[in-house]
């Protein structure tokens, strides 16, 4: 299916679709980039520094990039991240969680479980028929590569050595929150009929296990059983989430609550 819908073709259900796409995936990126900055200058080199440094800076380029679609659809970026309630966020658990203390596998199984998953939503979106998305993927898509590459750099050096333990135990307790990737959208069957992403999203997870396992098998990782992980109870896409998430919410907006800015700053770099 062509790009050739805009936000002026949208039906009331087109668009709540639409809507629902683009705020999980703006939420995600913001979240990730504004856990990710906690550990500047705490990174074990001065490259790994730079290069999270410049990861965290793609991921808010990211959401300033869905963001905008939205406000193209008429919300304010007040609305949608300042002044947001905290429960009606719809990022996964897997980003809001707070790093373990001076943990660098944390940071790295983190990147890679959402990095590796990023990367197959993007391709999804490459053939999406709105228009405005159609125009952004391509860029955020190269940078995701990028983000993925670092990370896997990182878990065969961190698996080859005496790390190796860090890294399980990371990702024990990371995967069971990655799996709320790939909750169902309330519009699912919409979005994909509709073409706004050409894969579904059952799809996208069975695709993500069978790229991730087998990877990380081969580092000398045990995978947690997708099927009979405990899985957290909050799940993020449904606005439910860890108790972590209303701090780290009330940080990133303290400054804004304190000025009363009534015009914030814009998040990110400049409309694409």
């Amino acid at each position: 299916m062509a790009a050739s819908l805009t936000p002026e073709d949208l039906d009331e259900t087109q668009r709540a679709a639409i809507e629902e796409l683009l705020f999980r995936m703006a939420d995600d990126e913001y979240v990730q980039g504004e856990r990710l900055i906690e550990w500047q200058i705490y990174a074990p080199t001065l490259e790994s520094d730079l290069a999270l440094a410049n990861i965290a800076q793609d991921e808010f380029g990211h959401a300033r990039l869905w963001y905008d679609l939205l406000e193209e659809l008429g919300h304010t970026e007040a609305e949608l991240i300042w002044e947001r309630p905290a429960d009606e966020f719809k990022h996964t658990t897997l980003v809001e969680l707070p790093f373990e203390e001076g943990d660098w596998a944390d940071v790295i199984v983190r990147c890679y479980l959402f990095d590796s998953a990023e990367r197959l939503r993007l391709e999804s979106l490459v053939d999406t028929s709105y228009a405005p998305l159609a125009d952004r993927v391509g860029k955020a898509l190269s940078e995701e590569r990028y983000h993925l590459e670092n990370a896997q750099s990182w878990l065969d050096r961190l698996t080859d050595g005496d790390s190796l333990e860090h890294v399980q135990d990371a990702l024990e307790r990371l995967f069971p929150h990655a799996l709320s990737l790939f909750g169902e959208p309330e519009y699912e069957a919409e979005i994909v009929e509709n073409g706004f992403r050409t894969d579904a999203i059952d799809d996208l997870r069975v695709e993500w296990l069978e790229t991730v396992i087998p990877y990380l098998e081969s580092l000398g990782l045990n995978v947690p059983d997708p099927d009979d992980a405990e899985r957290p109870t909050p799940r993020g896409r449904d606005g439910t989430h860890t108790e972590h998430w209303d701090e780290l919410a009330a940080d990133f907006r303290k400054t804004y609550n304190e000025l009363e800015a009534p015009e914030p700053a814009r998040i990110g770099r400049e409309r694409a």
